[in-house]
């Protein structure tokens, strides 16, 4: 599944179009590399997401291609989520 459909179908991001800027700013790193909108995320890759201040790392535990809002979660796990005190 594309990067920037998994990030809205988990509700990790609210729109794809907003998923996709993120990634095109490379502001998304999948398993430690800069990675664009179209990029291709399996079960078990590790996402770093940069929100202005705030850093979230996400496992994949598993890939739908929809979902209800109350089993959303399900589709990752947040394995750290780190605030810095300025935006840099």
């Amino acid at each position: 599944m594309r990067l920037d459909k998994f990030l809205k179908v988990s509700r990790i991001i609210k729109r794809r179009s907003i998923a996709k800027e993120i990634a095109d700013q490379g502001r998304i790193l999948v398993n430690d590399r800069p990675a664009k909108s179209s990029t291709k995320v399996v079960t078990g890759d590790t996402l770093t997401i940069k929100f202005g201040n705030k850093t979230e790392v996400v496992k994949i535990n598993r890939i739908v291609e929809t979902t209800k809002k109350s089993e959303a979660e399900d589709m990752y796990e947040i394995i750290d989520k780190k605030y810095a005190e300025n935006f840099d």
